[in-house]
């Protein structure tokens, strides 16, 4: 949590789904951050659905502030990522309580076993995801799952579940971070390979770049590793006038 109180003044002057440059691949430049996604008792968990292999494909901080707009609109996360085949599961993990009142991540069961539902981008300025991405069918929210969570406790969720969740209406903070776990057989589509970190296990295949972990904090800006990550992502999944380096 300190690390989003420390830039708290300068991500509230922008917009949720801009702040990526802070909230992105902190695992890349903060030892903390690394030690979080590499714990044990999380890769034991993750090594259940995925197996023995097991890399870190992407991080991201979902801060919500007190009566913050900021919402994350239902969405599922197989139709943008561009991964295949769907060996992807996201821990969710908790930094503060994560409750109905303060905006929880909710899911709808059951629906990682549909096809995909068509999904639009809206942009919207209080929609947390990069493109305001949402499903453009109707959802029925009476069968969403609140996933409430105690301070270290963190859910796992499939890459195709539809999910998202509501504006923070309390008085204290929504501090969650989620990581993307694959197994090394894995494909990312686009022209980059995307830099990864291994956290378990060996990499027999080689569809992704291995970067080392780093060996203490470094300021944000300030990683090479972490810059070039954030851009390779970008090449990837975002469109061209919406890329850090074109701002």
């Amino acid at each position: 949590m300190s690390y989003c109180e420390e830039h708290n003044e300068r991500l509230h002057k922008l917009l949720p789904r801009e702040r990526r440059a802070f909230l992105n691949e902190t695992h890349l430049f903060l030892r903390w951050v690394y030690e979080i996604v590499s714990h044990p008792r999380v890769l034991d968990a993750v090594e259940c659905v995925l197996g023995p292999d097991i890399m870190v494909w992407s991080s991201q901080w979902f801060p919500k502030f007190p009566k913050d707009k900021a919402f994350v609109s239902w969405h599922q996360d197989a139709t943008y990522w561009g991964l295949t085949p769907p060996n992807v599961t996201t821990a969710w993990i908790a930094l503060s309580p994560s409750t109905r009142e303060n905006g929880c991540m909710r899911v709808i069961p059951g629906t990682h076993k549909t096809p995909h539902l068509p999904q639009r981008e809206t942009y919207g300025p209080d929609n947390m995801l990069s493109r305001g991405q949402e499903i453009a069918v109707e959802v029925n929210e009476s069968e969403a799952v609140d996933l409430i969570l105690r301070p270290g406790e963190f859910s796992l969720h499939h890459i195709a579940i539809v999910h998202g969740s509501g504006p923070n209406n309390a008085d204290i903070p929504r501090i969650g971070l989620a990581v993307r776990y694959i197994s090394p057989d894995v494909v990312q589509s686009g022209h980059e390979r995307d830099l990864v970190l291994l956290v378990r296990g060996k990499d027999p295949y080689g569809n992704f770049e291995v970067a080392n972990p780093p060996d203490r904090d470094i300021a944000c800006g300030e990683s090479p590793i972490h810059n070039e990550a954030l851009e390779r992502k970008a090449r990837n999944l975002l469109p061209k006038d919406n890329r850090l380096s074109d701002k």
